[in-house]
């Protein structure tokens, strides 16, 4: 497995919902699985996967991945025109802790450029127009971002800690699609969040669990 450099979250390191959905894809599993980050995935490395454990050249553990128990509830759906109104104040368009992110950053204009706003209810919820090419990891990458930006605030930056993705379908390349997320619970320096895609005609296709942990605002780039 290599997580290209293309594929980038924070500088230097593998966008976390990109990078669990590759090792999910080499686990194999037919269900559900749990995907828990333990460095940031280096890029442009060759990483290998024995028994649920994906370790770098050096033997570094990277993630593990394990069979994930009920599937995560949910994000109630949002219309299209509600999404895309939200999008228009997406706060991470004027203040982004890692702006060259693949899946939400605003200087990538090759990226996914899901750009999730909040909601009056503290949803969030963005339109996305999915690329020619989608794959399990695309959707994976989507299912992720929308669900750290009900917690995101200004100097308050967080990282994908955790994540377990329920993926029914794929969407459609080019399909107008609707991501959503919603925090579940924030204590300290963690936060669980949901997040759920939808396609053009508001099916559900695919839904996540996540945890994210704030990091110290020092360690803005």
């Amino acid at each position: 497995m290599i997580i290209e450099s293309r594929y980038n979250g924070p500088p230097g390191s593998g966008n976390g919902g990109w990078s669990a959905g590759v090792f999910a894809g080499a686990y194999g599993a037919d269900r559900p699985v749990e995907v828990t980050l333990r460095r940031p995935p280096p890029l442009d490395t060759p990483l290998t996967l024995a028994d649920g454990d994906v370790h770098d050249p050096d033997g570094q553990l990277v993630a593990e991945v394990r069979p994930a128990g009920d599937p995560p509830a949910p994000v109630p759906p949002v219309d299209l025109a509600s999404a895309t109104a939200a999008s228009a104040a997406y706060p991470g368009l004027v203040d982004h802790p890692f702006p060259g992110c693949y899946v939400c950053g605003p200087d990538r204009p090759d990226g996914l450029r899901i750009f999730p706003g909040r909601l009056p209810d503290g949803r969030t919820a963005a339109p996305w127009r999915t690329p020619e090419r989608v794959t399990a990891p695309t959707a994976w990458a989507a299912l992720d971002c929308p669900g750290g930006w009900t917690v995101i605030t200004p100097g308050r930056p967080y990282v994908l800690g955790r994540i377990t993705v329920a993926l029914d379908a794929l969407p459609e390349p080019g399909e107008e699609c609707v991501v959503t997320g919603a925090v579940v619970t924030a204590e300290g320096r963690l936060a669980v969040v949901h997040t759920s895609l939808y396609d053009s005609a508001g099916g559900l296709l695919g839904r996540a669990r996540a945890t994210w942990v704030a990091l110290p605002s020092a360690s803005r780039p």
